[in-house]
């Protein structure tokens, strides 16, 4: 008796089946559901620091208050990145490492972003080497990459404020076609 779904009827009793019209005010609804959804989700990034060599130094001046990234909403860094939407990888990542790195994107949630920080994440910096991996690209997709060795703040800052801009004009999908 509980839980069963209580079917539709007209005027008279007899059953019908539900109609599912798209009416022209869903359509602006949903226009405006991607941007408000858009402007929230580009003020509450949480960072995973995925932190392997001399980079991390520059990182930590970022999180301090002279460049106050909590303005843009990415000031709390989670090191568990089942709670992360933002994978930062600061720094030079070996061959070794490259699995350990594949898993920990594996492991977030959607939607997700990665921030390619300093030259060795981004394309090996001066390690030519076996060891080294030539750019994280090659084994997760980039959305922003942050150049030099090693970026100072404001490079960094502005890298969030692009990924800013790409997560408030992108699709956001919460609402499917069946609903």
């Amino acid at each position: 008796m509980y839980g069963k779904p209580l079917p539709i009827v007209d005027a008279l009793g007899a059953p019908t089946a539900p109609i599912h019209t798209k009416h022209a005010s869903f359509e602006y609804l949903t226009t405006r559901k991607d941007e408000l959804v858009g402007w929230a989700r580009k003020f509450s990034l949480f960072p995973y620091p995925f932190v392997t060599a001399c980079c991390a130094m520059e990182f930590m001046a970022v999180s301090a208050s002279a460049y106050d990234t909590d303005r843009f909403g990415a000031a709390l860094p989670r090191f568990s990145p089942r709670q992360a939407d933002l994978l930062m990888v600061v720094g030079t990542v070996t061959q070794k490492q490259a699995p350990v790195l594949l898993k920990v994107y594996e492991q977030m949630c959607e939607p997700k972003w990665v921030m390619a920080f300093g030259v060795c994440a981004t394309s090996g910096g001066f390690y030519q080497n076996y060891a080294s991996l030539p750019g994280i690209d090659r084994i997760i997709p980039v959305d922003v990459y942050v150049p030099g060795c090693p970026p100072r703040p404001e490079m960094v800052i502005d890298g969030i404020m692009h990924l800013q801009e790409k997560i408030a004009n992108g699709k956001h999908l919460i609402v499917n076609e069946s609903f």
